[in-house]
């Protein structure tokens, strides 16, 4: 299986790119969050990848990083998660969102990803939970326990993006009230 490539980035037409490796062109399908991070056109790239192979096409995936190409590979074994809703997934939000979402079982934040309804969103909750984002808290240094959703929450309430909300819970104590909490968490908005 080609589980990398490196070459010369030949064509980049979204969500679509062609590798030149020696004389090889590749036509890959990234995730947009590979795509915003590659480099101009007639420049080295390397991607790691996914071929998948179907009855009727050998289609290969790349990516910008091992955690992308993880959570595309724990996403396509979902029963009704295809290769393509897989891209989009990952091409609306980034793992640790998803990560994130998981952890806090909000299925409301996966079906603002474009075919993504709610049942497709309930049924990857349940499926990736244990999979993707349990150490999450660990890594990412979110607050764990129910009170992160009810910020989280309340700051999309007030018109936050995702990111936006997500980037300010991780500068609220750990020991916070869901109130100082949103507080906390403005604070951070107000300064960034």
């Amino acid at each position: 299986m080609i589980g990398r490539l490196s070459g010369i980035l030949l064509e980049k037409n979204p969500p679509q790119l062609l590798v030149d490796c020696n004389g090889v062109g590749y036509e890959v399908g990234v995730p947009m969050s590979t795509f915003y991070n590659l480099p101009g056109l007639g420049e080295k790239v390397v991607l790691l990848t996914h071929l998948a192979i179907r009855e009727d096409a050998h289609v290969l995936f790349g990516f910008g990083s091992p955690e992308e190409r993880n959570t595309f590979k724990e996403l396509i074994k979902i029963s009704g998660v295809g290769a393509r809703t897989a891209l989009s997934i990952l091409s609306g939000m980034s793992v640790s969102d998803l990560a994130q979402a998981v952890t806090l079982q909000e299925a409301g934040r996966l079906t603002k990803v474009p075919g993504i309804g709610k049942k497709t969103a309930e049924r990857l909750l349940l499926e990736l939970k244990g999979k993707l984002g349990a150490d999450l808290g660990a890594v990412g240094g979110v607050v764990h326990h129910d009170t992160t959703s009810d910020i989280l929450n309340a700051l999309l309430a007030l018109g936050y993006s995702d990111k936006e909300a997500t980037l300010a819970i991780k500068q609220v104590p750990a020991d916070a009230s869901v109130s100082e909490g949103i507080k906390h968490a403005l604070k951070a908005l107000s300064k960034a």
